[in-house]
């Protein structure tokens, strides 16, 4: 499965795979993984993901369309 979505966001923020893995604590090539769909994210990153660019988990996932977060 290919996130697609966290790289939109990515862009979004005007950031780079780099900037990302950095928050994430994670080599940029690893992160790159993810987006690219050849790795799972695991939740821990996940989340903090849904943090870094204010949405769900579910938006991410592709669960929702909803970009903000439910309260």
């Amino acid at each position: 499965m290919k996130f697609q979505r966290i790289a939109d966001l990515r862009c979004d923020h005007d950031l780079h795979q780099k900037d990302v893995g950095d928050y994430l604590h994670m080599h940029t090539e690893v992160y790159g993984r993810y987006e690219r769909g050849e790795r799972e994210i695991p939740v821990w990153a996940l989340l903090k993901l849904a943090e870094l660019y204010h949405t769900s988990t579910d938006y991410i996932l592709g669960r929702t369309d909803r970009r903000e977060p439910v309260d």
